[in-house]
């Protein structure tokens, strides 16, 4: 493969899985990174992979991930030709990608007015709209209207309708209003909710569609002309707006609906000029008719299970077509193969509302196994704090198939060792078991319509506590790479054993 020409060194500008998966794509393109890290993240696995490290800034993300300014002053302390910004954070920021450039640096990801024109969601339903990319219908409506009028407005979209942030994403800023009487109290919280979370309370209606599938397309696309897809995914199975398990390619799909899918979205990136990888999410109802959701101008958190399908690096295209290449492959070169699932493993504990756990991770062992691949930002011995998203790893497994994948996956789960911090390890487990799940029934509406109220349920049996305990303290004391706690009581006759990752260690005053 041909050398990189204008990128030599790499300031990561995030932190987590993310930082780690981009630093090892320098390591493997032969480029230096550095890492940017808040005094909270000193020890991480980031900061120990990167060929240099810069304090930026406190744990609060605001002084630290999100200051600009410092992170400007790091690539320049450091002579970085270019800056990755992963997912989250600053990845969809417009003027920070537009600062990068004009202080001389790469950005690695799609110009600035792209991400201006595509991160207003109302802007890119007005830009789809014209390019003919089939949109949800909805409203847009002037600030000030009174009630009267705002009922009118949704009264033309139709109910259910959701009140949407017109900036930012991941669920925030969002309500669902099912009568008029709802109206004014959802605009109300969401505005709030947009502004704490984006710095602007902008929102708009939009048609609700009734537990539809939430399926989105690859893009890869370079400043040569040349627009590609990488199939789908299907990350229908959501808790509160936010992906739980994303997979490829989407089940259930016939062949040509699924081209559509594909011809839509390269469309809808060909209309707004895109270059590198980026994501157009739609959402199919029942009668298989699809909507442009909104379009992600990043590097999608579930982009590893496109890879173990199409057999192509995604970050190390996106450096690519960064550095001026043109993709060194067509459409008909590519093929997907075989399917892949992921499941998003965080620091929360379902048996109290899925709030977010902190504590220092006494064991992690990954998973191993065919076809099994694990993201992650963490160690034993990691400090989990709430500074940051909740997020420690992304747990996925490939087979030939949709079910020897999920059967790989399961059992990827089942032998993860994970100990000090509750996680939802055995929730995601419960949902891959599901029959539905396994027949490929997913939608939006799955957790609440499957799921129920279904938590980890934790013993109140004494005498495992103790047990579990001890194991803790064991294996706390070990160093690196070691034998898996399964191994060790492979003979016992409990089950339980195999999923450690799931209990909360010496509840009654352990660790």
């Amino acid at each position: 493969m041909e050398s990189l020409q204008n990128i030599h060194r790499v300031l990561v500008a995030n932190r987590g899985e993310i930082a780690v998966r981009i630093i090892r794509a320098c390591h493997e393109l032969g480029i230096e990174s550095v890492a940017v890290v808040s005094a909270a993240d000193r020890g991480s696995i980031a900061a120990g992979l990167a060929d240099r490290v810069v304090e930026i800034g406190p744990a609060e993300a605001a002084q630290s991930y999100l200051d600009i300014d410092r992170i400007l002053e790091a690539a320049s302390e450091t002579a970085c030709d270019a800056v990755h910004p992963g997912y989250g954070f600053l990845a969809e920021n417009a003027d920070f990608a537009r600062r990068v450039v004009d202080a001389g640096l790469i950005f690695v990801g799609p110009s600035a007015d792209v991400i201006d024109a595509m991160g207003v969601k109302t802007t890119a339903r007005e830009r789809m709209e014209t390019a003919g990319v089939p949109v949800v219908p909805g409203a847009r409506f002037a600030p000030g209207l009174d009630e009267a009028g705002l009922i009118e407005v949704a009264d033309g979209v139709g109910y259910p309708l959701l009140v949407k942030a017109a900036s930012g994403g991941g669920g925030k800023g969002m309500r669902a209003v099912q009568e008029s009487s709802q109206l004014l109290a959802a605009i109300e919280a969401a505005r709030r909710e947009a502004a704490a979370a984006f710095a602007d309370d902008t929102v708009y209606f939009e048609r609700m569609l009734v537990n539809p599938r939430h399926v989105e397309v690859q893009i890869l696309a370079d400043t040569h002309g040349t627009v590609l897809h990488l199939g789908e995914r299907d990350c229908s199975i959501q808790r509160r707006h936010q992906k739980v398990v994303e997979e490829a390619p989407a089940p259930g799909l016939d062949e040509e609906l699924r081209s559509r899918m594909h011809e839509t979205a390269v469309m809808a990136a060909r209309a707004v000029d895109y270059t590198g990888a980026g994501t157009v999410e739609m959402l199919l109802d029942s009668t298989g008719e699809f909507f442009f959701l909104e379009m992600n101008t990043r590097l999608q958190v579930e982009h590893p299970v496109t890879e173990l399908v199409w057999g192509v690096d995604l970050v190390e295209q996106q450096f690519r077509v960064a550095d001026g290449q043109a993709l060194g492959f067509s459409q008909e070169d590519l093929s997907p193969r075989g399917h892949a699932i992921e499941v998003r493993l965080y620091a929360e504990d379902p048996a109290v509302g899925f709030l977010p756990q902190t504590g220092t991770v006494g064991i992690f062992e990954a998973a191993g196994g065919p076809g099994v691949r694990v993201d992650s930002g963490i160690a034993t011995g990691t400090e989990v704090g709430l500074f940051y998203d909740p997020m420690l790893a992304k747990v996925c497994a490939a087979g030939a198939d949709r079910d020897q994948a999920r059967r790989r996956l399961l059992e990827a789960l089942r032998e993860l060792v994970l100990l000090g911090v509750n996680t939802n390890q055995s929730y995601l487990a419960t949902i891959l078991d599901h029959e539905a799940f396994a027949a490929g029934k997913v939608h939006t509406g799955f957790i609440e319509e499957y799921m129920g109220e279904a938590i980890v349920n934790r013993s109140d049996d004494e005498a495992l506590e103790v047990l579990l305990g001890a194991a803790a303290i064991v294996f706390s004391g070990r160093v690196g790479p070691g034998p898996r706690v399964g191994n060790v009581v492979d003979a016992g006759p409990d089950p339980v054993w195999r999923e450690l990752g799931a209990w909360r260690v010496g509840s009654r005053g352990g660790s």
